[in-house]
């Protein structure tokens, strides 16, 4: 099957902001479309609020009026199901309630004809599950667009286990035909955001947890060394902390309370504080009027070492001796693999993440991975506390002149930006091992749905096959309850080579 004719009229059921958003894009797109919520009055108001974000798409010059007007006219309030009888695609936008929305669909197949593709927004609930309530659930798909819908340009395409592969090949090319990038995706937990991006959010809580840092200073960490947009607390202020608990929660459960995606209780408490983020005025931080943002912490003004001494291959920080040699610092290098560290003037050794602690070793500072070592504007720093003053204020210089501030966090495995992405690497690659989606649709949905700079299996192959699961194994051993445990898969796809040896 190909994408929908634009003759073809489009039905939102529900009128919320994003029933409103999918609709607009259906109707710019050129479709005939309906509107129909349970609740009177409510989808005139959703079409006028519509029409509204046309006149200013006109204004900022996307539209021109002629475009409006015929946008306008080809979009029509519904009072009743009845009225959405001749719709070639349903998409449903209600509450996100199971019971809800088998209720809905069933209605709806009494109504639409037997070749209408159905279709649910949900981002939490099983596909499958909905569509198990229809008479013919080989037409049901899920439509996952992000918030908001007429901006963001990704969309996922999820197959419940009934779902006709030549229905997701409809909706997979409406979604493309409507200028969205959609993925295809198998009907799993989270499906593919939601279930890859859990890191993201756990990691950054767990450290705050343990006392490694505040939420400040690992948000900008993860913005200034990690390269994201925004650091897991801001940005779960931003989404609502009631909406991203609850999708972390949905998740654990489904996968059987799977340690992997273990809520969080900073969070849980947070929650039920009532502190759900900037639009409760408090989260995370505070956003009232006059607070003021906290600020990371920041390390005070250090002198950098004469030289450093580097032994074996930096790996993923090899970037740093080309920059250390350009802040005028002498690099002497020893040909011995032992590791990837630099040895300090003072005898102390300076190394990159790797899952252990500073307290395993006498007189070593960890630091954090950056996406991009000569971009990154902050670098993070980690000690036990017998680490001797002159080896962290010498880290702390050398860092300094290579124009990064520092931030010196707890004695934290794995650190913030190296644990985050080792974990979201994980679950990348298991998701691809078990069907749910492709290696590259899972980087192109982690970009487009949250932002990352990189896709995973992106980062994976600029870090190394082996890297994320050599991180997992060592912060395993000093935390078996399995929430680090490297997958199989990830095993599998390390050891995988271009070349094989023919016999064992």
């Amino acid at each position: 099957m190909t994408a929908l004719d634009l003759s073809s009229p489009v039905a939102v059921v529900g009128t919320g902001t994003m029933g409103q958003g999918i609709a607009q894009v259906a109707l710019v797109a050129g479709h005939p479309v309906r509107l129909y919520d349970a609740v009177p009055g409510r989808a005139l108001q959703a079409a006028e609020a519509i029409g509204a974000r046309l006149d200013r798409l006109v204004e900022k010059e996307r539209l021109t009026t002629a475009e409006r007007d015929a946008a306008r006219a080809r979009l029509r309030p519904a009072d009743e199901p009845a009225e959405l009888a001749d719709c070639a695609l349903v998409v449903e936008a209600v509450l996100e309630r199971l019971d809800v929305k088998q209720e809905l669909f069933r209605a709806l197949e009494d109504v639409v004809s037997d070749d209408c593709l159905l279709a649910t927004n949900t981002s939490s609930l099983s596909v499958t599950a909905i569509g198990g309530a229809l008479r013919a659930p080989g037409r049901f798909v899920g439509l996952h667009f992000f918030n908001p819908a007429p901006l963001l340009p990704l969309v996922e395409v999820v197959s419940g286990f009934a779902t006709d592969v030549a229905y997701a090949t409809r909706a997979y090319e409406t979604a493309r035909a409507w200028g969205k990038t959609p993925v295809a995706c198998a009907d799993t937990p989270g499906f593919i955001v939601n279930r890859v991006a859990r890191p993201f959010y756990a990691e950054a809580f767990a450290v705050y947890e343990s006392q490694g840092a505040d939420p400040a200073t690992i948000d900008a960490v993860l913005r200034e060394s990690g390269g994201f947009r925004m650091g897991a607390f801001e940005l779960t202020d931003l989404i609502g902390q009631d909406v991203n608990e609850s999708v972390t929660h949905s998740v654990w459960q489904s996968f059987f309370q799977d340690v992997r995606f273990t809520p969080s209780l900073a969070q849980r408490r947070l929650v039920e504080s009532g502190r759900l983020g900037r639009k409760t005025g408090h989260g995370w931080y505070d956003h009232s009027g006059d607070a003021e943002r906290p600020r990371p912490h920041t390390a005070e003004p250090a002198g950098p070492p004469a030289y450093v001494v580097a032994e074996g291959d930096l790996g993923p920080a090899a970037e740093l001796l080309a920059l250390i040699r350009e802040a005028g610092i002498e690099v002497r290098e020893e040909g011995e693999d032992n590791g990837t560290r630099l040895v300090l003037p003072s005898g102390g050794q300076l190394a990159l993440a790797d899952g252990q602690t500073s307290v395993e070793y006498r007189d070593v500072v960890y630091f954090d991975l950056a996406l991009d070592y000569r971009a990154a504007t902050r670098v993070a720093l980690s000690h036990a506390p017998d680490t001797s003053p002159v080896t962290v204020a010498e880290a702390t210089g050398l860092f300094q002149a290579l124009g990064k501030k520092v931030s010196v966090i707890g004695d934290v495995p794995g650190m913030i930006v190296a644990r985050t992405v080792a974990r979201i690497i994980d679950l990348a690659v298991d998701a691809a091992a078990k069907g749910v989606a492709t290696e590259e649709d899972i980087d192109t949905a982690m970009r487009l749905g949250v932002n990352y700079p990189l896709g995973p299996f992106e980062w994976s192959r600029r870090l190394g096959r082996g890297w994320a699961g050599a991180l997992l194994d060592e912060m395993h051993e000093i935390d078996p309850s399995g929430r680090y445990a490297p997958s199989l898969a990830l095993y599998r796809y390390a050891c995988a080579t271009d070349k094989r040896e023919d016999t064992p």
